[in-house]
C-alpha cells in the first residue's frame, strides 16, 4: 500500500533513485540466507568480475560496499590519501559541493576550483595548477563526472590528457554516481584511479550499494595512506578476497541478488546500447525544452548531460511549484532545483530503466504543469519535437527482430 495513494503508477523522473525493473524486484524478493555458505561467495565472485565491465576496466579492483554514494566518496578518499594532502577539487554544483565539504571535514588541504553553476570544470585552471606544481604537492584531483544539480557532464578524457601532458603523478578520483552505466565511461583508457557509483542510479537498484573501483596505482597508494578508516577500509575486503569468502561484514543478500539481475539486464541490452539509449533520451528531452521556449541550465552543448536536464524557468515562476504540482495532480516526480539554483530550475531525470515512450509521457505531463502554473506553452509542442526525433532514431529491439 502506498503511503500516499495515487491511481496508476508513479512516473518517477528524478535523477535518482530511479525505476527498478520487475526482474530486479523479483530477484530481491527472497528470504535471508547465510552469507558464509558456499552460495554467496560464489555469486560475489562473479559479481566482482562482471561489475568491472561497467567501469570498462580489466585492471581495477572493485568493492561492493553497503553504503550510499556519500560513503563511496569517503572510501575513495580515506583509502588513498593522508590528512593534510593537497587536493584539487572542482565545484560546479550541489553534489561536487558536498564532496568538497567531505574532503575538508576529513582534513585534506582542498584547493577548490569553482565555476558558475551550469558550466563545467575549469580545466584551464587545472592546467595552470599542474604546470606550477613542479614539486608535485598535489596528491589527487577530484571531479564529478556528471553533476546532477545542473545537468553538466565533464570531459574526463581531457582531464587525463592535461595530467599526462605535465607528467603529474596525482591520483584521479571520479564521482560517476549519475554517469556510470548511462554515459560513456572508460576507467582504464582515461587513467582513472578511483571511480565510484551508487546502486540507485543507472544500475536501477534500491539505494544501499556504493560500488568503488580502484586502479593498481590507487591500491598502492592505500598502503601508505594515513587517513583513519574502519568500515570503508579496502584492506579488510582484500583479506577476505584472498580467503575466498569476500565479505568482512554482513552484506545485503537481497541487494546482491538484485545486482546480479541488474547486470544481466544491462549485458542483455549491451552496455554500449544502454549508453546510446540514454543519448536518445537526453537529446529528446533537450529538444522538448527548446520547443517550450525554455532554457537548459547547462550553458554549452559540450557539457550537456544525457542522464538529467535542468530546465530554467522564467523569473515569475517558482520552480518548486512545478515539482509540487507534478506530484499532487499528475503523479509525476520531478527533481527540485538545489542550493544556488533552488526555485530557478526543475530537473527531468532520464536515466536507468527507462524507455522512450515513458519519457514522452513525462514530457506531456510537464507541458500540462507548465500550463497550470501560467507559462504560455503550446500543448504538444515539446512532445512533438521529441517524438519527431525519436521516431527517426529508435532502433528495433534486437531480441524481437
Amino acid at each position: 500500500m502506498d503511503y500516499v495513494y495515487g491511481p496508476g503508477r508513479n512516473h518517477l523522473f528524478v535523477p535518482g533513485p530511479v525505476n527498478i525493473p520487475e526482474q530486479v524486484l523479483r530477484a530481491m524478493n527472497r528470504n535471508n540466507e547465510d552469507y558464509r555458505s558456499p552460495a554467496i561467495p560464489a555469486m560475489t565472485k562473479t559479481l566482482l568480475e562482471d561489475v568491472k565491465s561497467i567501469f570498462k576496466t580489466t585492471t581495477g579492483t572493485p568493492f561492493l560496499i553497503p553504503t550510499t554514494g556519500t560513503g563511496a566518496w569517503e572510501s575513495a578518499l580515506t583509502n588513498t590519501l593522508s590528512p593534510g594532502d593537497r587536493i584539487v577539487s572542482f565545484l560546479i554544483g550541489q553534489f561536487s559541493l558536498l564532496w568538497i565539504d567531505q574532503q575538508q571535514r576529513l582534513n585534506f588541504n582542498v584547493d577548490v576550483v569553482e565555476s558558475e553553476w551550469g558550466r563545467g570544470a575549469d580545466l584551464d585552471i587545472l592546467e595552470s595548477k599542474l604546470a606550477s606544481d613542479t614539486a608535485h604537492t598535489i596528491k589527487a584531483i577530484c571531479i564529478v563526472h556528471n553533476e546532477t544539480a545542473t545537468g553538466v557532464t565533464n570531459n574526463l578524457a581531457t582531464v587525463r590528457k592535461i595530467i599526462d601532458a605535465y607528467q603529474h603523478p596525482a591520483l584521479l578520483l571520479v564521482d560517476g554516481v549519475s554517469s556510470i552505466c548511462a554515459l560513456d565511461f572508460r576507467m582504464d583508457e582515461w587513467g582513472i584511479d578511483v571511480a565510484l557509483t551508487g546502486s540507485q542510479k543507472a544500475l536501477s537498484l534500491p539505494t544501499g550499494l556504493g560500488i568503488v573501483c580502484a586502479s593498481p596505482k590507487a591500491l598502492e597508494a592505500s598502503k601508505s595512506a594515513k587517513s583513519v578508516r574502519v568500515f570503508f577500509d579496502w584492506n579488510d575486503y582484500l583479506k577476505f578476497y584472498k580467503l575466498g569468502t569476500y565479505w568482512p561484514y554482513t552484506p545485503s543478500i537481497q541487494l546482491l541478488y538484485g545486482l546480479r539481475a541488474a547486470l544481466d539486464l544491462i549485458f542483455e541490452e549491451g552496455l554500449d546500447d544502454v549508453i546510446l539509449r540514454h543519448k536518445r533520451l537526453g537529446t529528446a528531452t533537450r529538444l522538448a525544452v527548446e520547443a517550450w521556449g525554455l532554457k537548459n541550465c547547462t550553458q554549452k552543448e559540450e557539457w550537456y548531460s544525457d542522464t538529467v536536464t535542468a530546465v530554467v524557468v522564467p523569473p515569475n515562476i517558482e520552480s518548486s511549484e512545478i515539482v509540487k504540482r507534478a506530484w499532487k495532480r499528475y503523479n509525476l516526480s520531478l527533481g527540485l532545483g538545489l542550493n544556488k539554483v533552488a526555485g530557478k530550475v526543475f530537473r527531468i531525470g532520464h536515466l536507468g530503466h527507462l524507455n522512450e515512450l515513458q519519457l514522452l509521457g513525462c514530457l506531456a505531463g510537464v507541458e500540462m504543469i507548465l500550463k497550470d502554473v501560467g507559462y504560455p506553452v503550446k500543448l504538444g509542442s515539446g512532445v512533438a519535437a521529441a517524438s519527431a526525433y525519436l521516431q527517426n532514431n529508435i532502433p528495433l529491439i534486437p531480441s524481437r527482430i
